[in-house]
Formats: C-alpha cells, structure tokens, sequence
C-alpha cells in the first residue's frame, strides 16, 4: 500500500469482522494512513449498524476520507451504511468488484466479509479500492441520480 497517496481512513467492525480489521488497521498505518477506529474493540458481539453508522457519518463529515467495514459477510454493514445521505457502501470479494466500485460508482465505504475472503484478499481488495480513482464521464451522471435518490423521499 506505499503508492497509495496517504488519506484518511474511518474504520469500523462487529464481532466477526473484528480480526480482520485490527489486521488491516495496522496494515493501513503502517502505510502511512491516518486510520480512525470506530471499532469493535474485541470479538464480542456488538450491533454492526451502530458501528456501520458512526463510521459512515464520519466518511461524510470529512472531506476526502473513505470508509473500510468488516463484518462476517460484509453485507449487514454495507445496508446500514447506505441509510447515511453521501454514503455509497459495496460489498467488494474481489479486485473486480473493488475497480468497479471506485471507477464506477464512486463508491466511498469498502465493506468486506470476514467469513468469505482471506486476510490475503482483503488486503488486495483494499489496495486496490484506495488507489481506484472515479472516473466521472457517464459514470457522473449515474453518481448524480443516486445522490438524488437520497434527497427525494422515495426512498
């Protein structure tokens, strides 16, 4: 992760997802990331929507920042995630899924799967979400119409 220009990143687990993020926290420090923990602190069982929301708030309150959720499949953060206006989560279990989030979708939040990748792949699978630049064009156009969803009340 050394290429990756250094940004700042929120991050933020439940109990299954716990391991994984501590690794990953440490990973992305040592890359020089400025990381914020959101936790869990342990692999107690915690509720993922609270950990899903502070993370997300504050992925929206800062400018530049993008958002990393651990959770056993990825999918429950991703959801709670998403109900934050500006929040755009994908749950991402390969590099592909991961170019095309950030291309395409401008996606600002990662989440991952504790229980379905290894800590080999998310590690990839984040590099590859940090250093993915939006690539606007007709893509801008669709980013739009989410943001607008999120504003129109039909939700």
């Amino acid at each position: 992760m050394t290429q990756v220009p250094a940004m700042r990143i929120m991050i933020g687990s439940d109990h299954a997802g716990y391991e994984l993020k501590e690794k990953l926290r440490n990973l992305l420090a040592e890359s020089g990331h400025p990381v914020s923990d959101f936790g869990s602190e342990s692999a107690d069982p915690v509720d993922y929507p609270d950990i899903a929301a502070r993370v997300a708030r504050s992925v929206v309150g800062t400018q530049g920042a993008m958002g990393i959720l651990v959770c056993g499949t990825g999918t429950g953060m991703a959801i709670a995630a998403n109900k934050i206006p500006g929040v755009r989560a994908a749950v991402c279990s390969s590099v592909p899924v991961a170019h095309a989030a950030r291309s395409h979708n401008d996606a600002n939040v990662l989440a991952l799967g504790a229980r379905i990748i290894s800590e080999e792949l998310a590690a990839v699978i984040v590099r590859c979400f940090l250093e993915t630049p939006f690539e606007g064009g007709r893509h801008a156009r669709r980013v739009e119409k989410i943001r607008a969803l999120e504003s129109d009340g039909q939700r």
